[in-house]
């Protein structure tokens, strides 16, 4: 049934026979920064911090509107590749980043970078917040800032009146290294999440992006203002912050989602390798084979990113939902035999399974064919031009 009527009477554009292969809920990347595409394989081989203040950084300040444009046009043709119908972004130059996915029909939501280096950061906060909520059915904004470490105390307690102001969510990194988690201490004698909940800042919900270091007194918070934790395995693996305790947030009922955070810190937007990548690492971290369920990891990659992004209409499948879903093609020796399709997806699916991804009703990628409204030569072209302007400036 569609609604009050049998999908019989229904007229279709189109009908698809998927021929035993799995109708799924789409992949909601709930931590990234698209536009950083221009960076891939560039900025590499640093620890965090140096790896920010002498490869991001610097290479960043270069980018114009016109650049985000294309970058994150780019950044969505990864997407959709790997199954992915939405992302939680926090970048820059949002008129640009936010033209280029209405353009292709892709879902973003963006979270505030606020931090030290804007001279109107709260003033711009409050203007995005209401710009981008009334924009386009596929683009929202939800309040944040860059880190605890980039953001003075004056405006994370600014930042925690908007949030009062519009009784809204919070989200930042948080936690991600433990040299992170000692300069908090040392500063305010409170973790990052203490000061962040000290301020009132989670007083209407919200969440961290990494939560790799976190405290028993960290934990506790998240449990109890029902904050979302968003892990990114990939990129804490990549630049050595260390592994996220899951299995533990798990077992405390901490809401769970996982992202793969830019694709200069990745260097990939593949949310299967984040979920094989999720699995394994609690396994060795808790020095067990079953420390985390592949369940929970699909849960994490669909239901759970799209809460932690507040598209409550895309976390499933069902009647009067948004139509975000993908088709896994079964038909390829890594998914066969079939004695368990969703550990199959998990430990031995990749990208190359994916042969459909809808968005908002939207066929943007069918068995290898972009439908998003731009050229992807084009983009490849721009992509490359940019980054090597930027790189010999």
């Amino acid at each position: 049934y569609c609604g009050e009527k049998k999908a019989s009477d229904i007229t279709f554009d189109r009908e698809i026979d998927l021929d035993g292969n799995v109708i799924m809920p789409s992949f909601k990347n709930a931590h990234t920064h698209s536009a950083m595409t221009f960076l891939r394989s560039y900025a590499d081989d640093l620890p965090l911090d140096e790896w920010l203040h002498t490869a991001v950084f610097p290479m960043e300040a270069k980018l114009t509107g016109e650049d985000v444009y294309w970058l994150t046009k780019l950044a969505v043709m990864e997407y959709l590749t790997s199954g992915t119908s939405a992302c939680f972004d926090m970048y820059m130059k949002l008129e640009d980043a936010a033209k280029a996915v209405t353009e292709c029909g892709f879902r973003m939501v963006m979270s505030g970078a606020v931090n030290n280096f804007n001279d109107d950061a709260l003033g711009d906060l409050e203007k995005y917040y209401n710009r981008f909520n009334n924009y386009n059915e596929l683009v929202s904004y939800k309040l944040g800032f860059h880190a605890e470490y980039t953001t003075s105390i004056n405006i994370l307690e600014g930042i925690s009146e908007i949030a009062h102001k519009y009784k809204a969510p919070v989200y930042a990194h948080n936690s991600e290294t433990a040299s992170e988690v000692k300069g908090c201490i040392d500063r305010y004698g409170k973790t990052p999440t203490e000061l962040m909940e000290s301020l009132g800042l989670f007083d209407f919900g919200g969440g961290g992006y990494h939560c790799v270091h976190m405290s028993q007194n960290d934990l506790d918070i998240f449990k109890q203002r029902g904050l979302y934790a968003v892990t990114n395995p990939a990129s804490n693996c990549k630049l050595a912050s260390g592994i996220a305790p899951l299995a533990k947030m798990s077992q405390m009922g901490i809401r769970l989602a996982i992202g793969t955070d830019g694709p200069a810190s990745n260097n990939a937007l593949d949310m299967f390798r984040e979920m094989y990548l999720a699995y394994a690492l609690q396994n060795i971290s808790c020095c067990n084979a079953a420390a985390f369920s592949p369940y929970e990891l699909l849960k994490m990659a669909t239901s759970g990113g799209a809460m932690a992004m507040g598209l409550e209409s895309c976390d499933d499948i069902a009647v009067g939902k948004s139509a975000d879903l993908i088709v896994i093609d079964l038909k390829q020796p890594n998914m066969q035999p079939l004695n368990n399709i969703p550990k199959n997806i998990v430990y031995s699916g990749s990208k190359q399974n994916v042969v459909l991804t809808m968005v908002n009703g939207r066929i943007l990628y069918e068995n290898g064919i972009f439908n998003i409204n731009a050229d992807p030569q084009e983009i490849y072209s721009k992509s490359n031009e940019i980054t090597e302007r930027i790189k010999t400036s």
